[in-house]
């Protein structure tokens, strides 16, 4: 296969097959979750300043006092890259012309160079938390391979696009192809994976802050 065959691929069968299989994934854990259903709370709810849902979603996204002292290289990196690849998702030309294919929808993106900052911010960000599990020994202890699988998934996206855009390593078309392969691998696998917390973190804050609210307990 040659390097425009592969592109091809990767870009019409294997993105096709990718997204399927990311979408009927979601579905699934979706229905998972909510099939599950819970009793309604018959008893008399109690109002307490900062117990609800929007309450627990907004502090829960902050660090825990002290922590942010404690775990500096935790709570930093993590938001660092955690917004990088949003802007790098979501504010990319490119990005947001495939969004655009796929569900007709677009908005304005950020200027190429300060996508590439932000690249680079998360590279850094991503390889420096990486470097604090494995030097930590109780982190290191706690880690699973699903950890580390997650991290290779969602990092080897971010290195091999960047590395197609300053035409590194390889040519651009196979290194395109690479980069595209990454994402279809990551989409097949984040419903399955602990990545799936993109879908659920602000629902399940909010289920956790409504359901303690109404006990008069905020969390």
């Amino acid at each position: 296969m040659s390097e425009m065959q592969l592109l091809t691929w990767a870009r019409g069968t294997g993105l096709d097959l990718a997204i399927s299989i990311f979408v009927l994934g979601v579905l699934l854990r979706l229905f998972e979750i909510y099939s599950l259903g819970r009793k309604k709370d018959l008893s008399e709810p109690r109002t307490v300043s900062g117990a609800s849902g929007m309450n627990t979603v907004f502090r829960r996204s902050l660090p825990p006092a002290g922590m942010l002292k404690n775990s500096p290289i935790t709570y930093i990196g993590g938001y660092i890259f955690h917004i990088g690849l949003a802007i790098i998702v979501f504010l990319f030309a490119p990005h947001i012309k495939l969004f655009q294919d796929l569900v007709g929808i677009s908005w304005p993106g950020l200027p190429s160079q300060l996508v590439d900052f932000a690249t680079v911010l998360t590279i850094v960000a991503m390889l420096i938390v990486l470097a604090d599990r494995i030097m930590k020994p109780v982190k290191r202890y706690l880690s699973t391979f699903q950890d580390w699988f997650t991290w290779a998934l969602t990092f080897l996206p971010v290195l091999t696009g960047w590395m197609a855009v300053h035409h590194l390593l390889l040519p651009y078309t196979t290194m395109l192809a690479v980069h595209i392969l990454t994402v279809e691998l990551l989409l097949v696998c984040l419903p399955f994976t602990k990545l799936f917390h993109a879908f659920t973190v602000f629902a399940s804050r909010w289920f956790s802050g409504a359901v303690n609210g109404h006990k008069g307990v905020a969390v």
